[in-house]
Parts: C-alpha cells; sequence; structure tokens
C-alpha cells in the first residue's frame, strides 16, 4: 500500500531506491488480490496485441510495454513460443518475481501463444562515464547482460521467428536485445517500401533487420555495418535464410564488421555513396547529464551520413535516447547535413511499433524516434 506521509492511502504499487521513477502505482483501488489484477492485465494486454498482429506472418512481438499496459516497470516479449522480460530495476523485480510470481501468471496466461517458457534479460554493465560518444557505442557493442530461467524450458540457442513473412534468428540466451529489436518492426517494413532498386547502407545494423527487408523490397544491394563480429555472423544468416547472398564484395549483400563513423569517414574519403542511408545506434544520451555531449554526438554522425548520401537520395536516422526529444533530433539531422553542405528535406517522422503503445501520463516512454528525408 501507497500512502501519503500522513498515513492516508493512495493506492497500490511498489518502490525503487536506485531507479528514477521511485514509485510506480499499479491502480489507485485498495486491490487485494494484487495477483489477479496483474493476470487480467497480462492476459488484456496479449488480447491488444491478438487483434491487430497476424501471427502467421509475425510472431515476435511485444506483450507487455510497462505502464501502457498498466504494467509499470516491465516488459515482455514474445518470440515464437519463447517469453523474455525486463525488469527495470530492483524494486520492479522484487514486486512482480518474490511478491506476485511473475512466472506463474505469464505462464498461466501463455497458452494461448503456446509459450513453453520464460527468461528474464537482464542488462549488462553500464558503459563508463565521460568517453566520448562514439567510443561509448562501441564500447556496448558487446554488452549483452545476462538471461535467467524463470520458468518452462529454456529456448535452444537460436530460435527462428517470422517477422511480416520474413525469417529472423533470434538468441534469447546470449543475444543483446534477443537479436530483433521489435520496436522498429513497423519502421524496418516502411524501409522495405522505400528500397526498390536502391543502395541501401544500414549503419549500427546488428543482425540486418533493415537489410533484410530493404532486399525483400527490392533493393539494388545493401551494405551492413555493425562492430560485433557475432552480430554481423547474424546479419549474413538472416539475409541467407530469406533467399539473399551475403558476403563481402562482390556479392550484392555485403557485410561489414567495422565501427560506423571509422567506416563513413573511409566510405567518404573513397568516394562511395548509397541511395538509402539508415542510422540507428545505440542510445547516445543514457542519462540527462549526457544530453548535450549526445546531442553533439548526433549531428556528428548526421553530417558523417550526409556526406555518403547519393543527392537526391534519403537519410533514415534513429534515436532510442529517451532524454533526446523528437524536436531535438530532428535538428541534429538538419544540422549534421548543413554541416556537410547538403541540404535535408524532411519526409515523415514515426515512433515504436504498435504493440509499443504510448501512455500521456508516462512521456518517458516516447524514446524511439525515426525521421526520413532526402539529401541534395
Amino acid at each position: 500500500m501507497v500512502t501519503t506521509a500522513r498515513g492516508r492511502a493512495l493506492g497500490r504499487g511498489f518502490w525503487s531506491r536506485a531507479t528514477p521513477i521511485a514509485v510506480r502505482m499499479l491502480t489507485l483501488d485498495k486491490a487485494d488480490d494484487l495477483a489477479a489484477l496483474v493476470r487480467a492485465r497480462l492476459a488484456a494486454a496479449l488480447d491488444r496485441r491478438l487483434a491487430f498482429i497476424d501471427r502467421s506472418r509475425t510472431n515476435a512481438f511485444r506483450w507487455v510495454h510497462g505502464e501502457a499496459d498498466r504494467l509499470p516497470g516491465i516488459h515482455l516479449d514474445l518470440y515464437a513460443t519463447a517469453g523474455a522480460i525486463r525488469f527495470d530495476g530492483d524494486g520492479a523485480r522484487a514486486f512482480y518475481v518474490d511478491q506476485q510470481d511473475i512466472a506463474r501468471l505469464v505462464m498461466d496466461v501463455g497458452p494461448r501463444v503456446e509459450l513453453t517458457g520464460l527468461i528474464e534479460r537482464r542488462r549488462g554493465p553500464r558503459a563508463r562515464a565521460g568517453r566520448d560518444m562514439a567510443d561509448d557505442v562501441a564500447g556496448r557493442a558487446d554488452d549483452h547482460g545476462e538471461a535467467v530461467l524463470l520458468a518452462g524450458a529454456r529456448p535452444p540457442g537460436e530460435l527462428e521467428v517470422r517477422e511480416e513473412g520474413l525469417a529472423f534468428g533470434v538468441d534469447l540466451v546470449h543475444g543483446q536485445k534477443g537479436g530483433l529489436f521489435l520496436d522498429q518492426r513497423d519502421n524496418r517494413a516502411r524501409v522495405g517500401t522505400r528500397a526498390r532498386g536502391r543502395r541501401v547502407l544500414n549503419l549500427f545494423g546488428y543482425t540486418g533487420g533493415f537489410s533484410v527487408h530493404a532486399a525483400a523490397g527490392g533493393a539494388a544491394a545493401t551494405t551492413t555495418v555493425d562492430l560485433s563480429p557475432g552480430a554481423v555472423a547474424a546479419a549474413a544468416r538472416n539475409l541467407e535464410r530469406n533467399g539473399f547472398s551475403a558476403g563481402a564484395p562482390p556479392q550484392r549483400h555485403e557485410v561489414v564488421t567495422a565501427d560506423a563513423f571509422a567506416f563513413l569517414k573511409d566510405a567518404a574519403e573513397r568516394g562511395r555513396r548509397w541511395d538509402l542511408v539508415i542510422s540507428d545506434p545505440p542510445s547516445f544520451a543514457p542519462s540527462q547529464k549526457a544530453l548535450g555531449a549526445a546531442l553533439g554526438a548526433y549531428a556528428r554522425l548526421h553530417r558523417l551520413c550526409a556526406a555518403v548520401v547519393e543527392p537526391g537520395g534519403m537519410l533514415c536516422a534513429a534515436s532510442c535516447s529517451s532524454h533526446v526529444d523528437a524536436p531535438a533530433f530532428l535538428a541534429t539531422v538538419e544540422d549534421g547535413c548543413r554541416q556537410a553542405r547538403r541540404h535535408f528535406a524532411w519526409l515523415e517522422s514515426h515512433g515504436a511499433a504498435a504493440d509499443h503503445p504510448l501512455a500521456d501520463f508516462f512521456p518517458e516512454g516516447r524514446y524511439l524516434k525515426l525521421v526520413l528525408g532526402t539529401v541534395t
């Protein structure tokens, strides 16, 4: 029970010592049976997803998106028949695991999607403060954290899932975010519709999600760049499992292990150009204190990107930093292009996929931003 300093009951929730949000409320009512409440909200969240997700084409999606599904402090993803849950801090873990036995409640609802097991994804150590943003990205490239089995069977090394009819491998035990960033699913599909006949560069490409959608959309060629050799190898497998040969040139679908900043500098010096450049880096602003450095890093990155866009081509830039709002991020794209003596003409902006809903009372949920425009 959460109360005022004078003891007046405010509702039911939990407290966390170390997270920026100290108290998270589940209900303003008395709610004696919290387990029944959590189970009902798990079921309602699943109902909402199954109302618009065609599981014959897409069987990897976010089942619970924290506050927006009235289950604050947890994110629950489904990959085929395996569930992966993440808690926002020790307070959320203690409440949902120790007090509510969340694994049992998830498995109770799980038969509707043939759930066979649930693991907890735990974050790895945070990058050291004060580092250059480019080095910070490099330092987190293989920061996968760990996975702990909570219920059922541990998933095998690599599962194959479907996204809009395309096949992807995910490793929930060893892969960062399982190998597929579900919040970008709708944006990957949008890129696919823009890719026909274009040469596509996918920076911070991880396991090649944008590249696979671009190839399926008829891209003339794709280049996937990531610092992690394991991610690049997974990107090659994902391209090949969808019928696109991947590797080093002369393959149409090139995969490169490299730091994205260094790759862009080298490409510009060699005069390489692409018709569509996608930039989707890890968060540059893990805290409000890092905001100033993050904005500078984004502008520098976008300057380098603009330099390799074919005149009249497109730049698709994304940010997952919740501390960078949409206007500030768009400004870094425009400023970066201007520094490269190019002009960015905005076409459209988007956020996370539909299974990552927003809540007006939780602005932190508006973390993902993607802008698309032409560069002349």
